[in-house]
């Protein structure tokens, strides 16, 4: 089997941003929700301290200095968390700012996954009498919308000649495929506006898109939409892949314990609906390796942390021998479902409070990392550029 391909998911929060500072002021970026997290039980790893410090990804510098770390550590490529709202792009400052004006850019490829979720506020958490925070943003966006991100995506993404493509084809992750039906006015609109989509790069001058769908078998979040046929959405709406993006949506986590949960549990959990999304979908599934889990920095540390709903989850976390044992089930899994583009996606690259982040922090320094390049090594064809030993990983 050939070497999968490594994306690691990229949270781009850990900058100042237009609708930051006009809902939580000057200077909010989710650093504030990290340092502000305490331990909630005995044993409870906050808050977490990242070995770099609070960074500003939007500087390019740093955005070159997690790029080579990225490169020289096997991950191939980001898929970055891209929010595209009724008034245009959120978050984006990170991609823009730091990732693309990187000068060693080209070392990783990237492409985007669609966050289109609803955005409510839990910068924290802050009232434990209401079950649904405040509506922040509403993911499930126009037609009109939609054809607006779309001409911005092909004209400042598609063309980068770093961007992830399959057989030449940009590669584009739908993360909420319920909520995209809703916006658009259902499934045969859905359709039509995937295939204007297509149509839309074919003219830009590519042979085609590659759509990947996020799928999901159990709605953590509150405001998910549920999609309860998978299968037949896939092949209605002609995607091309599917993917997941964290352990935690393949597992009832209520059979969990609480406030701990096992991470080993988890895994194979997640890995039994890999199995079964693998013989029901249509299309290629690419399994997700998850880093851990712990959303409490998202909870106001004056609210009791109890079992609930997001984000009053089992904190799971991971040691990296357990995140190297899930790489080789990974690994596995890919064997036993050969496709002619492996891939595995990482949850996550940056997500520090959700409790998931392949960058070095003082407990386990370059531990993940670590883990990753001794299973998978280094992509062959960017060992010349990078200076990296492919036998033994160490740099020239």
């Amino acid at each position: 089997m050939p070497r999968p391909t490594i994306l690691a998911y990229y949270f781009p929060d850990w900058h100042s941003d237009p609708r930051n500072t006009a809902w939580f002021g000057d200077g909010w970026d989710e650093w504030k929700l990290l340092d502000a997290a305490r331990p909630r039980f005995v044993g409870h790893r906050q808050p977490r301290v990242p070995a770099s410090g609070h960074v500003d990804e939007s500087d390019p510098a740093v955005a070159a200095a997690e790029i080579e770390l990225a490169a020289s550590h096997g991950v191939d490529g980001f898929l970055v968390d891209y929010y595209w709202y009724d008034d245009g792009p959120y978050l984006s400052g990170a991609l823009d700012n730091g990732l693309l004006k990187a000068p060693n850019r080209d070392k990783v490829t990237f492409a985007l996954m669609w966050a289109n979720h609803e955005l409510v506020d839990i910068f924290p958490y802050t009232d434990p009498a209401d079950s649904r925070a405040r509506r922040l943003k509403d993911g499930a966006i126009s037609r009109p919308v939609f054809e607006q991100m779309v001409e911005h995506i092909v004209e400042a993404y598609f063309r980068q000649p770093h961007y992830l493509t399959v057989d030449g084809k940009p590669w584009f992750s739908l993360y909420e495929i319920g909520n995209f039906i809703a916006g658009m006015g259902g499934v045969r609109e859905a359709r039509e506006a995937l295939d204007w989509f297509r149509n839309r790069v074919v003219e830009a001058g590519f042979p085609g898109l590659h759509l990947d769908a996020v799928v999901w078998g159990f709605g953590v979040l509150p405001t998910a939409v549920a999609v309860d046929d998978p299968a037949t959405l896939v092949t209605t709406l002609g995607f091309d892949s599917a993917t997941s993006y964290v352990w935690i949506h393949h597992a009832d986590l209520q059979s969990f314990g609480f406030p701990r949960g096992d991470a080993g549990q988890l895994r194979e959990e997640a890995f039994a609906d890999y199995e079964r999304l693998a013989k029901t979908l249509p299309v290629p599934f690419h399994p997700n390796v998850t880093v851990g889990w712990d959303s409490t920095p998202r909870i106001s540390q004056d609210v009791p942390f109890v079992r609930g709903q997001y984000p009053f989850l089992p904190v799971f976390d991971q040691t990296p021998a357990e995140f190297a044992a899930a790489l080789r089930r990974a690994a596995t899994f890919i064997d036993d479902h050969p496709t002619e583009h492996p891939m595995i996606t990482i949850n996550a690259w940056n997500e520090w409070t959700e409790g998931s982040a392949l960058l070095p922090d003082v407990a386990n320094g370059l531990g993940f990392l670590e883990a990753l390049r001794a299973e998978f090594g280094v992509r062959a064809e960017r060992l010349a550029m990078l200076g990296v030993d492919g036998e033994t990983g160490e740099t020239e």
